[in-house]
C-alpha cells in the first residue's frame, strides 16, 4: 500500500500544508486496502467462517473453491487463503499484475485491461472449467473488484476475442459510461450478469465485492458475475443505437444479442444460495480522507460521491464551486478540504496520453488561473489513470502561469487528450504506482 511519500509533486512541495495533503491522499487509499476490507467482514473461529454475520461451516462442504478477479485480487486473495486454510481445494486469482499467492491450490493469472486480451480469454476458460466442476455440496468463495470485466473474458457463441476487443474499444472511445458498457458485457459474456451462478451447478456462492461503481450496484461491478441482472437484451441493443455503433462494430455482436438467452434476473431461484457483500467503496475512501483532513487542521466537507459525466464538464463545476467557496466562505472557511468522488468519462478526439483524472485536472487549469489560495487534486484510487501511468494531477491558481512560461497552453493539450504531456514538465503528476485497490476516483479541493 502506498505511503504519503509516494504522492509528492512540485506544487505539494511548494504548499505549506503539502505534507498534510499527502497524508490525506494516503488515508483514502489505506481505508480501502483489500486485505483490511476483507478482515473487516470475514472472520474464522475453528471451522466456522463468518461472512458479514452469516456463518458457513467449512466441514459441511465437499470442496471449497476460491475465485478472485479484479485489480484488488492479490490483496483480497492473500487474506482469504489464510482464513480458509487447509480446507481450500482449488483457486484462481486473476489480476492486472498477477502477483503470486503462496498457496499450492491457487493459480495466479494475468488478464488484459482495459481491453481484454488473450490472457483474459485464457482466464475466462479456466474460470469456467473450475466453476463448472462444482456442485450442490461445494462452496465457491469469490473476491470481486473493479477491472474484472476486462481481466476475465468468456465471449458468447459466435463472438471472437477480436470482436469483443473492437466493441470495447468503440465503447471506451465514444465516452460511454461504465454502467452502459457493462450492460453490453453482461449480455455478451458467459461469466457476467450472474453467469458464474448459472455455471456453478447449485454450489453455495459467496462474493466479497470491492466496488468501483457509483452507488455500488452489484450487477455493474465487474459486470456482476454473481449478481442478478436487471437490464435486458433490448437495453443492450439500445445502447448500440444511442452511440450510433451498429455500423461500427463486428456483425457478430448484434447477432449474438439477438440470439442470446437472457441473463439471470432479480428473484431468480438460482440466487437462493448466493451471498453478495460490498466490503469497500468510494464513500469509505472519501470518509477516511475527510477524517484525516480534520486531524491535519482542515475543515472537512463531503461534496458528493456520484460525480459522473464528461471530465471537462465536471472540472468546470468543481472549479466554480471551489472559487465561490473561497470568495464567500460558504459552505466553509479556509483551511478546508472538500472531497468529491465518482467516475467521469472522456470522449477521445485526439491521440494524446492521459485519462479521465488528468483530463479533469487539465480542464480545471484555466478555470483556476490566477485564483489564490486554492488547490485541486485528482486521484484514481487504483493508481492508474487511463493510458498515462499516473494516478492524477495537482492544479493551483499558479499552474496556468507556470505552464505559460514553458509554452504550454491547456487548450492545445485538451484538444489532443494529452493531459499527461501537459503536467509532466510541471512535475505535478501523481505517480504513486498501482495501489492494489480500486474504488473509483476522488477529487480533493483545498482552501489554503
Amino acid at each position: 500500500m502506498n505511503s504519503a511519500d509516494s504522492f509528492w509533486t512540485r506544487s505539494l512541495h511548494s504548499a505549506s500544508q503539502g505534507e498534510g495533503i499527502t497524508r490525506i491522499l494516503a488515508a483514502a487509499i489505506e481505508a480501502v486496502e483489500p486485505g483490511v476490507a476483507v478482515r473487516r467482514f470475514v472472520q474464522r473461529r475453528e471451522d466456522i467462517l463468518t461472512i458479514s454475520g452469516k456463518e458457513y461451516d467449512l466441514r459441511a462442504f465437499q470442496r471449497v473453491a476460491l475465485l478472485c478477479m479484479g485489480k484488488a485480487s492479490p490483496g483480497m486473495a492473500d487474506v482469504l487463503v489464510e482464513l480458509v486454510g487447509e480446507t481450500l481445494t482449488t483457486g484462481l486469482v486473476i489480476s492486472k499484475q498477477a502477483e503470486i499467492v503462496s498457496h499450492p491450490p491457487v493459480t495466479c493469472l494475468r488478464g488484459g485491461h482495459p481491453i481484454p486480451d488473450e490472457n483474459s480469454l485464457r482466464a475466462g476458460e479456466l474460470t469456467i472449467e473450475m466453476v463448472t466442476s462444482l456442485g450442490p455440496q461445494d462452496l465457491l468463495l469469490c473476491a470481486i473488484s473493479g477491472g474484472g470485466s476486462a481481466l476475465v473474458t468468456a465471449p458468447g457463441e459466435g463472438v471472437s476475442l477480436a470482436d469483443f476487443q473492437a466493441l470495447t474499444l468503440e465503447l471506451v472511445t465514444c465516452g460511454a459510461p461504465i454502467d452502459e458498457i457493462n450492460v453490453l458485457r453482461r449480455h455478451l459474456d458467459k461469466i457476467k450478469g450472474g453467469g458464474l451462478v448459472r455455471l456453478a451447478n447449485g454450489a453455495t456462492v459467496v462474493s466479497l465485492i470491492l466496488s468501483d461503481v457509483i452507488g455500488n450496484p452489484l450487477e455493474a461491478i465487474a459486470s456482476g458475475p454473481t449478481a442478478p441482472d436487471p437490464s435486458t437484451l433490448a437495453d443492450a441493443l439500445n445502447i448500440l443505437k444511442k452511440y450510433d455503433l451498429e455500423d461500427h462494430i463486428p456483425i457478430s455482436i448484434k447477432a449474438s444479442l439477438l440470439a442470446s438467452l437472457e441473463t439471470l434476473k432479480p428473484g431468480d431461484k438460482s440466487f437462493e444460495k448466493v451471498q453478495n457483500t460490498i466490503i469497500g467503496s468510494n464513500l469509505q475512501a472519501a470518509q477516511a480522507a475527510l477524517r484525516q483532513a480534520g486531524e491535519e487542521g482542515f475543515h472537512p466537507y463531503l461534496l458528493r460521491t456520484d460525480m459522473h459525466g464528461e471530465a471537462r464538464e465536471a472540472a468546470f463545476e468543481l472549479a466554480t464551486f471551489l472559487r465561490q467557496t473561497r470568495l464567500t466562505g460558504d459552505p466553509l472557511l479556509p483551511p478546508a478540504c472538500i472531497v468529491a468522488g465518482g467516475e467521469t468519462t472522456v470522449k477521445i478526439i485526439g491521440s494524446g496520453k492521459g485519462g479521465r483524472n488528468t483530463e479533469l485536472a487539465l480542464a480545471a487549469v484555466s478555470e483556476m488561473a490566477g485564483f489564490p489560495g486554492v488547490m485541486l487534486v485528482t486521484l484514481a484510487t487504483d493508481g492508474e489513470d487511463g493510458t498515462s501511468g499516473a494516478a492524477g494531477a495537482v492544479v493551483t491558481g499558479e499552474t496556468f502561469s507556470r505552464a505559460a512560461e514553458l509554452g504550454l497552453r491547456p487548450g492545445d493539450y485538451l484538444a489532443r487528450n494529452d493531459s499527461f504531456s501537459f503536467f509532466s514538465p510541471l512535475d505535478d503528476l501523481l505517480l504513486p504506482g498501482p495501489t492494489g485497490t480500486n474504488v473509483n476516483d476522488l477529487v480533493f479541493m483545498f482552501l489554503l
